[in-house]
């Protein structure tokens, strides 16, 4: 399982949560991935478990860094993830648009593009 707090980490950037957040919800102590990562060493197999559905990934990807289906998917959702927080006040203000003014703002938009 080489690697396996490096890629608890990424998901959790990638997810925008914090080792403690995980740490609480697994109930363990945040120093506990700090150790694990100095020391080498992975957490047993019912934390493992834990830390797989907190992070809602797959054992085998977190201990082997594989699995097709989701790194199929990833890529795209990372991209979608990225443009939601770029533009993510615009599209709060737009969810408080009347219904009228919102097909409005669609056609300004749609007028952007020719």
């Amino acid at each position: 399982m080489e690697n396996f707090w490096k890629r608890v980490d990424e998901e959790l950037e990638y997810k925008g949560r914090t080792r403690i957040s995980l740490a609480e919800e697994c109930g363990f102590s945040v120093s506990y991935i700090s150790k694990g990562i100095v020391r080498g060493s992975n957490p047993t197999l019912d934390l493992a478990i834990k830390i797989a559905n907190a992070l809602n990934v797959s054992l085998e990807y977190l201990a082997t860094g594989s699995n097709d289906s989701l790194n199929k998917n990833k890529s795209e959702e990372s991209e979608q993830l990225r443009l939601y927080r770029k533009h993510s006040e615009i599209i709060k203000k737009c969810e408080q648009l009347s219904p009228e003014k919102e097909k409005l703002l669609a056609t300004i938009a749609d007028n952007f593009e020719k």
